[in-house]
C-alpha cells in the first residue's frame, strides 16, 4: 500500500517545464521531493502539501526523492488539455494530454511507413546519451528522435539526462508512447510513435527505450526490459531496420548482468522473432559477450557484428554529459556505454565492422584481436 504524509514546502530547488524540485519539512527537517506540474499544481514556499513517501521508505531507485501528490494550498485547479486522449487512465491523476494521432489521420500504407529508418532499441535509459552522441559523431546533422516508452518512469520531465540532451540539441524531438507523457509529441502506442518520429519529426534515426527506473526481479521475464523484443519486431513490421543495443557490463557486481546481461539474452534468444542487427564493440572486454552470444544461439538467429568502438566516454566528457548507470559513471563501465555507441554507428551503416568470428573447438573467440578466454559470468545463470 502507498504511504502518504503532509508537510510544508521549505525551499524551491529548481524548476523546468513539467517539474519542480523542492524541499519539504515532514516533521524532522527538510527532505527532497519533486512536483510533476502536469499532474499536480505548482507549489510555493510555505504551501502545505501531501507527499507520497513510499519509494523512499522502500529504498527504491528514486534517488532519495519523495513525490508531491497534491498542493493543499489550492482548493481547485483546472488545466485543460489539448485533446480527449487520457494517460494514466482510470487513476486519480489521469490527465488529458491529447495525442498527435487525434489530428493526423492514419497512414495509407502502414507496412512501409518507416521507409527503412533504423530503429535502435536501448535497454537502459542511461545508454540513450551514448547512442545519441555517437549518431551525431558519425553523421553530423542527422536528425535523431527518441521514443520514450512507459516501461519505467512515465514523465519525460523527470529525466535529467533527457533535459541535457535537449539543451545540447542532440535530439530533433521526443515522442512519449503509451502512458509515458511530456514529449514533444504524445503517442497512443509504440508503433504509432515510430511512425510519428519518421513522419512528423523527420527522423533519420530513432532511439527507443524506457525512461529512468527499469523494473527487474532477477527472473527471465519479470522485467520491463522484455519490451525491447516487441519494439524490434514492430520496427521490422513497419518497414524499419531494427537494431538491438546490448546490455553488457564488465563492472556490474551482479552475475546476471556481468558480461552479457540476461535481459539481452532473453530478448534476443527467446522473444524477438525478427532477424535483428546486433552490434558488439570490438573491444577485449567484449570477448565474454561474444562467447555468450555464441553459446545461447543468438549468433545463429541474428546478424551479430563486431563494430569498431566510438570512444564514447571521451565524447560524453567533451559535451559535459555526466552519465551514470547504477551509480557508476561512464568511465567506470565503458563497455555498457560503448555498446550503445556502436549500435548507433551500425544503425547508419549496417555493414560496418564484420560478422562475429567463428568459434574454435574450445568455444573461444579467436579473431579481430579479441582475447581467447571465457568468463564463467557469461555462462547461463538461469536468471538467479
Amino acid at each position: 500500500m502507498p504511504s502518504f504524509t503532509t508537510g510544508r514546502v521549505s525551499a524551491i530547488l529548481s524548476s523546468r517545464p513539467g517539474l519542480q524540485r523542492v524541499e519539504v519539512d515532514l516533521g524532522s527537517g527538510p527532505e527532497r521531493a519533486y512536483v510533476l506540474t502536469t499532474l499536480t499544481p505548482p507549489v510555493a514556499v510555505g504551501d502545505e502539501v501531501v507527499v507520497n513517501t513510499t519509494a523512499v521508505e522502500l529504498g527504491l531507485g528514486t534517488g532519495g526523492w519523495h513525490v508531491v501528490h497534491w498542493n493543499l494550498a489550492l482548493r481547485s485547479w483546472h488545466a485543460p488539455g489539448p485533446g480527449h486522449i487520457m494517460k494514466l487512465r482510470y487513476t486519480s491523476l489521469q490527465v488529458d494530454v491529447g495525442t498527435a494521432e487525434e489530428h493526423l489521420g492514419t497512414p495509407a500504407e502502414p507496412g512501409t511507413d518507416l521507409e527503412g529508418m533504423p530503429v535502435v532499441v536501448v535497454p537502459l535509459h542511461s545508454q540513450l546519451a551514448a547512442a545519441a552522441v555517437a549518431a551525431t559523431v558519425d553523421r553530423p546533422g542527422s536528425r535523431v528522435a527518441y521514443v520514450m516508452t512507459d516501461g519505467a518512469a512515465l514523465p519525460a520531465a523527470l529525466s535529467d539526462l533527457l533535459a541535457a540532451l535537449r539543451e545540447r540539441a542532440l535530439l530533433c524531438g521526443v515522442v512519449t508512447a503509451g502512458h509515458a507523457f511530456g514529449g514533444d509529441l504524445e503517442a497512443v502506442s509504440i508503433p504509432s510513435a515510430l511512425w510519428l518520429a519518421r513522419r512528423e519529426l523527420g527522423a533519420d534515426l530513432t532511439l527507443v527505450g524506457m525512461g529512468p527506473g527499469i523494473v527487474g526481479t532477477g527472473t527471465a521475464l519479470g522485467t520491463t526490459g522484455v519490451e525491447a523484443a516487441a519494439t524490434l519486431d514492430t520496427a521490422a513490421a513497419l518497414g524499419g531496420r531494427p537494431v538491438a543495443c546490448l546490455r553488457m557490463s564488465a563492472a556490474d557486481p551482479r552475475p546476471r548482468h556481468r558480461g552479457l546481461s540476461h535481459h539481452s539474452r532473453t530478448v534476443l534468444r527467446l522473444l524477438c522473432r525478427s532477424r535483428t542487427l546486433v552490434p558488439v564493440p570490438a573491444l577485449a572486454d567484449a570477448a565474454p559477450v561474444v562467447a555468450a552470444l555464441h553459446g545461447t544461439g543468438i549468433t545463429a538467429r541474428h546478424d551479430v557484428r563486431l563494430v569498431p568502438p566510438v570512444g564514447i566516454t571521451d565524447h560524453l566528457d567533451a559535451l559535459g554529459l555526466a552519465v551514470s548507470s547504477m551509480g557508476r559513471p561512464a568511465a567506470a563501465d565503458p563497455l555498457l556505454f560503448e555498446a550503445a555507441a556502436v549500435a548507433a554507428r551500425a544503425a547508419f551503416d549496417p555493414h560496418s565492422g564484420r560478422p562475429v568470428p567463428e568459434q574454435t573447438s574450445a568455444g573461444r573467440a579467436c579473431e579481430d584481436g579479441l582475447p581467447t578466454r571465457r568468463d564463467p559470468a557469461t555462462e547461463e545463470d538461469h536468471h538467479s
